[in-house]
């Protein structure tokens, strides 16, 4: 992949899109641990109506990768308050980045966590916090590579 990236706001038009990729990150995550993550029917559906609600926040930002005006990847993240259940003061929080397979390892991944970073901090972030899972050796390189250090690490347990 050899064309431009550019980085956008994503638009409602954009959501039946970005929703096929998120439900990729879904089924991802729920093959890697099914205890964990949930996977629902008809999850670009759901994520079409999510994002699409989330769209209407001021809190919340969706941004887009595009090349050749295709859409290739997306980030997710939200200005949130102060979380005392977290211990974790006014921040931003990334909870999505997704690149589709033939955009891989292009610098894609980077551009819109670097871009989500920038719009969290001009919201009022003076930090930002993101989960990963502890298999995903590839976006811990990526998130550390943005400046990003480890802090917690979630577990499970399942009955």
């Amino acid at each position: 992949m050899n064309q431009p990236i550019a980085i956008r706001p994503a638009k409602a038009a954009d959501l039946p899109h970005v929703a096929e990729l998120a439900a990729e990150l879904v089924r991802m995550h729920h093959a890697v641990d099914p205890g964990r993550f949930f996977l629902t029917e008809r999850i670009e559906e759901g994520y079409a109506w999510w994002l699409g609600r989330e769209l209407a926040r001021e809190e919340a930002v969706i941004l887009v990768a595009t090349a050749s005006a295709h859409i290739v990847g997306y980030t997710y993240g939200t200005r949130e308050a102060r979380d005392w259940n977290l211990l974790l003061d006014d921040h931003g929080a990334i909870h999505d980045v997704f690149v589709a397979p033939e955009a891989r390892r292009t610098g894609v991944g980077k551009q819109l966590v670097c871009a989500m970073v920038r719009e969290l901090e001009r919201l009022g972030a003076v930090r930002v916090v993101l989960s990963t899972m502890v298999s995903n050796d590839h976006a811990q390189r990526l998130f550390a590579a943005c400046g990003f250090r480890p802090t917690m690490l979630e577990m499970t347990r399942s009955t």
